[in-house]
């Protein structure tokens, strides 16, 4: 097992980080890092994802909503069955009536996890790590 966790805080509230997050079909105007995601956020529901790392390496991959708590927690699971899994978590948590901190975490898994260990440390972080700071700007815009 690997994880990635990042953190922001935000001067919005839960309801309006959540439409940011939530309106993927705005992601290609602010989000540096999923440049792109098709599908829905309701559990059970299937995503295409396209991501551009910082370092300029594209992927796409096709998870599987797994968790929706409106204002809370939004999670999607993708995997290659036991070579790598992942599954990708945000939480927002009250911090105070105007402001929230996001919780953007991946945890793999597999036979392959420990292969891509020193990229994801570095430039999925570091993706992680932009995302949170435009979405700060779109939320607190």
């Amino acid at each position: 097992m690997k994880e990635i966790r990042t953190e922001i805080d935000i001067g919005a509230s839960p309801s309006r980080v959540w439409q940011v997050l939530t309106d993927f079909s705005s992601y290609p105007q602010w989000n540096p890092f999923i440049r792109r995601i098709e599908g829905e956020p309701v559990e059970g529901a299937k995503l295409h994802i396209h991501i551009t790392t910082p370092a300029g390496a594209n992927r796409e991959y096709s998870p599987k909503v797994t968790l929706v708590a409106p204002e809370q927690e939004l999670r999607w699971l993708g995997k290659m069955p036991g070579l790598l899994s992942g599954e990708h978590i945000f939480v927002i948590e009250r911090v105070s009536e105007k402001s929230v901190r996001l919780v953007h975490r991946e945890v793999f898994g597999g036979l392959l996890t420990s292969f891509f260990g020193s990229s994801l440390d570095n430039d999925v972080k570091k993706g992680f790590e932009e995302m949170n700071a435009a979405l700060k700007k779109r939320a607190e815009g």
